[in-house]
């Protein structure tokens, strides 16, 4: 299989030796080749932070904006051209804390756009500060004390919401993140995909080891259309669940209700638009 969406020549990665970015890359290319999508229809957004630098060491379109936005900016790539598959790209801190609100936001939208997150519970760009899904008690160069808030929990958060797919995956198993990543893009509505992964210089509390132990899959007869049931499942911790959790095709997206799309389902760039027209529509509904 021929390679499109790796660099032909060899790329500077500006991450730590070790560190679980690269197996969660490693398996983000292969899920976008076995997948056979066109390069020119795959965008890849993110925000800031060691995560927020994937988009760029992918050989296809990106934007790389303001930390925590990688949402909001995904959304719009998406509700421009929804013929686009748009895969979000962020940290535990960039997209469940700066981009806390937004993530709220787009679960009630349902946008059709991907969004993985690398959770290793601490700011790794930042040096070592506590992230919202820290464990109480780490202590780090900011909370000497230890971190004494309850910390996020997203699959919960997320489930609640209703976002239509819910999945979590350890980077240490490569095959199963590729096929969860290829699930989730597949999927059509709000995909978030929760990676553990272990963040070698700034938290040596949840390293690979640990994440390993306090881990495991669902059981073959889980149901992830069970919206009570997946709930019920996400709260539980050490051992965290990995799999799909929830999965629901029963919301329209946030592109399909946009009436805009109603009548004709061509991206907007490939249309003449009468502005004119287009006021006077909205004026004589007002």
């Amino acid at each position: 299989m021929e390679k499109i969406f790796d660099f032909a020549d060899k790329i500077d990665i500006a991450w730590c030796p070790g560190c679980g970015n690269y197996s969660i890359r490693q398996a983000l290319l292969a899920a976008l080749e076995e997948l056979d999508l066109a390069k020119e229809n795959v965008v890849l957004v993110s925000g800031i932070g060691q995560a927020a630098k994937m988009p760029q060491y992918i050989n296809t379109s990106f934007f790389n904006g303001l930390h925590g936005r990688g949402l909001p900016a995904a959304t719009a790539i998406k509700a421009c051209n929804p013929e686009l598959t748009v895969i979000a790209v962020g940290g535990d801190g960039d997209m469940y804390g700066e981009g806390g609100n937004h993530l709220l936001h787009s679960s009630r939208r349902n946008p059709d756009i991907t969004l993985f997150v690398h959770d290793n519970m601490v700011y790794g760009l930042t040096k070592g500060q506590a992230a919202p899904t820290s464990r109480m008690g780490m202590e780090t160069p900011v909370q000497v004390f230890g971190v004494f808030e309850k910390p996020l929990n997203p699959m919960a958060l997320a489930i609640s919401l209703d976002v239509t797919f819910v999945a979590r995956i350890f980077c240490g198993d490569v095959e199963r993140t590729r096929e969860i990543m290829k699930k989730a893009i597949l999927h059509k509505g709000f995909a978030l995909v929760d990676i553990f992964q272990p963040c070698l210089s700034f938290n040596k509390v949840n390293t690979f080891s640990w994440f390993k132990d306090n881990t495991n899959y669902l059981p073959d007869d889980y149901d992830p259309s069970d919206q009570s049931g997946a709930f019920k499942k996400s709260l539980e911790e050490e051992p965290f669940p990995l799999g799909i959790l929830y999965q629901s095709d029963q919301r329209a997206t946030f592109e399909e209700n946009l009436e805009v799309y109603k009548k004709d389902k061509s991206p907007l760039y490939k249309r003449e638009v009468d502005m004119k027209k287009v006021v006077s529509e909205i004026m004589a509904k007002r």
